[in-house]
């Protein structure tokens, strides 16, 4: 949802920004050339001021033109602008650089046009960066007698203000950039914000899903459509434990009910088995089969603890744990040819139940030890990856096939291929349900070139809150 909900808020943010930067962006321009065009009319204006004593009859009109000359000049070599005085038909009275004349087309010409109608000419069409030949005409009529009977043109050169305008945008985008990270940096905290309580349930569902029944969400903060789902979820797995602490008191209930009546029919099997001969082979299958029953009751009985024990967590040496097991097996082992051996770190540490993972681990090696076959061998090796700490139970015997391996760990179930093994296939079960109890987990792969490769994990770090609002174990 993150990945969704982020490049939304991003692309809204980027939408503002630039809705709001290009207004600027222009505003800066023309703010720029207007300054430049207030200059500019202003020198016209002192220009059409002594452009008027030029008109006027009288000794020293020469003088005067002169002097105004001059002044253009001097304007010219100071600021690079081309100026002039024309008359009305265009003739020029003083003009820089010497010569200048009013191009038939262009902006100086229309400005010429407009002045001559008495009035200043217009402000001229924007210039931007982008436009290097841009030039900036302006115009203003010489008035005498209330007659326009010349006009005082003013072209110039837009470098500068070319320059100016392009490094406001770059102020601009700067800032433009800057409020960016910002707005992303804000929209990465506003998406956790909005999705905290949807991580807070995502936590709690994945804990139900690996048998913490018992994990509730807080209802009490967030949107109010995500604290009705919190209630709708709480109810939910209420409903689910429920259902599944049924399910777990009938099988406890019921193994425990028939191995009363199992063992008085074995007790009087057995009576029966001394009046008849004692390589009687029916006897000896009733026998057998009852005992075969006798375990799987055991087992269920097991199973139903497992799931329903609470588990005693506490910083766990499984290393040494491991080595102890392997020990206890190893007798077993040998009886069967089969060569087990212990590896990896001398201490390595864990957050678990010590029981259950003895428990599981006997499990795994006793399932390993079933299905190796003779001169073959189980290695059992401890190792720290990171947050978790792990217990490899690798064998060496026929392993099963990518469709079993899915399968391995379910209720009653084993490969048709090892049914004359003896088991009634809870054994893996029950170890998931322990592990389970104890925060850990149980993995199964190929091993290579043959056998089953079995990962016990748990974790290093102590149990906590799963997120914040979210504790195990709470109830709304």
């Amino acid at each position: 949802m993150r990945t969704r909900l982020l490049p939304l808020l991003i692309v809204l943010m980027a939408g503002v920004l630039l809705a709001l930067g290009f207004p600027l962006a222009g505003s800066l321009a023309a703010a720029h050339q207007q300054t430049v065009v207030v200059d500019r009319i202003d020198d016209t204006a002192r220009f059409a001021a002594l452009a008027q004593f030029v008109t006027e009859s009288g000794p020293g009109i020469d003088e005067r033109k002169a002097t105004l000359q001059g002044e253009l000049v001097r304007y010219h070599d100071v600021y690079g602008i081309e100026a002039g005085v024309f008359y009305r038909d265009g003739t020029a009275m003083a003009g820089a650089p010497v010569g200048w004349r009013i191009p038939d087309e262009g902006e100086p010409r229309r400005a010429f046009q407009e002045a001559l109608l008495g009035r200043r000419s217009h402000d001229p069409p924007q210039v931007w960066p982008w436009q290097g030949g841009a030039r900036l005409a302006v115009a203003s009529p010489v008035v005498r007698d209330g007659d326009v009977v010349a006009v005082v043109v003013t072209d110039s050169p837009t470098g500068q203000l070319r320059s100016r305008i392009l490094r406001g945008w770059l102020l601009i985008a700067a800032g433009e950039c800057a409020a960016m990270l910002l707005a992303v940096g804000a929209a990465f905290r506003l998406t956790g914000w909005v999705l905290r309580p949807v991580r807070v349930l995502d936590a709690a569902t994945h804990d139900i899903a690996t048998g913490r029944l018992n994990s509730r969400v807080a209802a009490a903060g967030g949107p109010p459509e995500l604290r009705r789902l919190a209630r709708s979820f709480n109810e939910m797995a209420d409903n689910v434990e429920a259902v599944l602490e049924q399910q777990r008191a009938f099988v406890a209930d019921a193994s425990h009910q028939l191995r009363n009546p199992l063992a008085a029919l074995l007790l009087r099997i057995e009576l029966l088995a001394l009046e008849l001969p004692e390589d009687n082979e029916e006897i000896a299958s009733v026998r057998t089969e009852g005992k075969r029953l006798a375990r799987v009751l055991d087992d269920l009985l097991d199973l139903a603890l497992a799931e329903h024990a609470s588990a005693d967590l506490r910083l766990t040496d499984i290393g040494e744990l491991a080595r102890e097991r392997v020990g206890a097996w190893r007798p077993l082992a040998e009886e069967k040819g089969v060569r087990l051996t212990g590896t990896g770190a001398a201490a390595v540490t864990a957050w678990t139940d010590p029981v259950a993972l003895s428990s599981a681990l006997d499990a795994v090696i006793d399932n390993a030890l079933k299905f190796t076959p003779e001169g073959e061998e189980v290695t059992v090796e401890v190792a720290a990856h990171g947050d978790t700490s792990t217990i490899v139970v690798a064998d060496h015997g026929p392993g099963l096939t990518d469709d079993e391996l899915d399968r391995i760990g379910d209720r009653f179930w084993r490969s048709n291929r090892h049914q004359n093994i003896k088991g009634s296939g809870l054994g893996l079960s029950i170890s998931r349900a322990l592990l389970t109890a104890a925060g850990g987990s149980i993995t199964y792969a190929h091993n290579e070139p043959h056998g089953l490769r079995v990962t016990v994990t748990v974790p290093r770090t102590e149990p906590g809150t799963a997120g914040e609002g979210y504790e195990p174990g709470a109830t709304t």
